[in-house]
């Protein structure tokens, strides 16, 4: 056909840069904000010999901490992927009176300050608190203990786990729920064979982004936690006594242990994703 524009030629319109610049700007962002801090990270532990890596990196103490930090991080992350799930389907499968209020408060720990969040904890859950009396004669003590620093990641991973589920749910719909309720599905099957699958990757998701954000905590788990070497020392306090002690080298001994467990761990993790959504 006469003055027809051969296919390949053409290109719809686009506002943003073209792809080799935008892969150029992407680069240089990720060099700049990732990849340099990290290769610093790097750089600075090889000032120390691999004896010395291992008794600051790998020590006893480290070790501890290590625990306290990722086995905590872990069952905050699993304790909010099952409420994150229950507060997130109230929201959108139900109307009640304050729900814009509610809504409003799952993003409360995304605004308040970090120590704000840890001061207010360890007034709630210390033994005098207003829920720490209560629990005193039952013989559980949260603040100053680990139940403490699971109950702080807790608060600041709720909101990854709410917000990653919530417009999946939204888009499910309840009547795909009620066409299977149609077709003889009992509640069992209608959850485990349509909401599951469908809220699968989301929730993994939220349960990864809750986990790397528990991991680096700091400012809301040190006035709970009590700090003690052994029991409940995060490994973010440990890289600050270091720095408090100019030992940046052995800071950055447990910071490079840290990514390396944090990288497996978010791997694996994204792997299973991909794997449910294959699945899905």
């Amino acid at each position: 056909m006469a003055g027809a524009v051969p296919w390949g030629r053409w290109k719809a319109p686009s506002v943003l840069p073209g792809f080799g610049l935008g892969l150029g700007y992407t680069l240089f962002w990720l060099g700049l904000i990732v990849l340099i801090p990290l290769s610093a990270v790097v750089l600075k532990t090889t000032e120390l010999s691999w004896a010395q890596f291992v008794e600051l990196g790998l020590g006893e103490r480290a070790r501890a901490a290590y625990r306290l930090s990722f086995g905590a991080s872990f069952l905050a992350a699993g304790i909010n992927l099952v409420f994150g799930f229950v507060v997130a389907w109230v929201l959108v499968r139900y109307r009640f009176p304050g729900k814009r209020l509610v809504d409003a408060m799952v993003d409360l720990p995304f605004a308040l300050p970090t120590a704000v969040a840890g001061i207010a904890l360890t007034a709630l859950y210390a033994p005098n608190g207003w829920v720490g009396q209560l629990l005193e004669p039952l013989g559980v003590k949260v603040a100053f203990t680990p139940l403490g620093v699971v109950v702080a990641l807790v608060f600041v991973g709720l909101p990854f786990a709410v917000r990653t589920v919530q417009p999946v749910l939204a888009d499910l719909g309840a009547e795909v729920e009620e066409a299977a309720a149609t077709l003889g599905a009992s509640r069992g099957q209608v959850f485990s064979r349509i909401i599951v699958p469908a809220v699968a990757p989301a929730a993994a998701t939220g349960f990864a982004l809750a986990f790397a954000r528990a991991v680096g905590e700091y400012g809301s788990v040190i006035f709970i936690a009590g700090n003690m070497p052994f029991k409940s020392e995060i490994a973010p306090l440990l890289i600050v006594v270091q720095l408090e002690q100019f030992n940046y080298p052995g800071a950055t001994a447990i910071a490079l242990v840290m990514l390396v467990i944090s990288f497996a761990m978010l791997l694996v993790i994204n792997l299973l994703q991909a794997w449910s959504r294959r699945r899905s």
